[in-house]
């Protein structure tokens, strides 16, 4: 994973918990890297280590973990870093998530060897939409809900976002059903 990831979870971490336990984290994970290149590409190990130690330090569900991730990637990251490229999106949460399937392609311009999953969306009413999530990697579900949280909250709309199925082996399909409540 590209190291902006990385560098999210220690701001996650650090924002919410302090420097030391972050220092902590790090220690338990046995991840020897005290500053994480922005577009450096590091092993997919070293971010589930550092979220697995995340969740024994922080004493909170490995799910907890990376749903508060996947939320502060997306109004803490994203909104800093990437705020037009998220509003070229739409105006509303639902408009964004319709057009997520294309969001990456965008997103492979910053970052060319980036490995991003595939999205498919339904609208099954105007209030309505099923997520599906294909990715090589696995135990990424939480995230994703996180992230769609947060993309709520960052257009300003109170979504539901339910896993209501998941298939994982070496690779992860992820179905989610997303309701707006305004």
């Amino acid at each position: 994973m590209y190291g902006i990831v990385n560098q999210a979870i220690q701001g996650l971490v650090t924002d919410s918990f302090g420097q030391q336990k972050w220092e902590e984290i790090l220690k338990d994970s046995k991840v020897d890297i005290d500053s994480f290149s922005n577009k450096g590409i590091y092993p997919d190990k070293i971010t589930y280590d550092l979220a697995i130690s995340a969740s024994k330090i922080l004493n909170v569900s490995l799910d907890d973990v990376l749903f508060s991730f996947g939320k502060y990637w997306v109004l803490n990251i994203a909104n800093l870093k990437y705020n037009s490229l998220l509003k070229t999106g739409g105006n509303h949460a639902f408009e964004f998530l319709k057009n997520l399937p294309n969001f990456h392609s965008r997103v492979m311009l910053y970052y060319p060897d980036i490995q991003p999953p595939e999205f498919q969306v339904e609208e099954v009413d105007s209030k309505t939409l099923i997520l599906h999530y294909y990715s090589f990697r696995s135990g990424l579900s939480s995230f994703v809900k996180g992230i769609v949280i947060g993309l709520g909250d960052f257009f300003g709309n109170e979504i539901v976002c339910e896993l209501i199925d998941l298939k994982e082996d070496q690779h992860t399909s992820s179905t989610f059903e997303i309701k707006w409540l305004d």
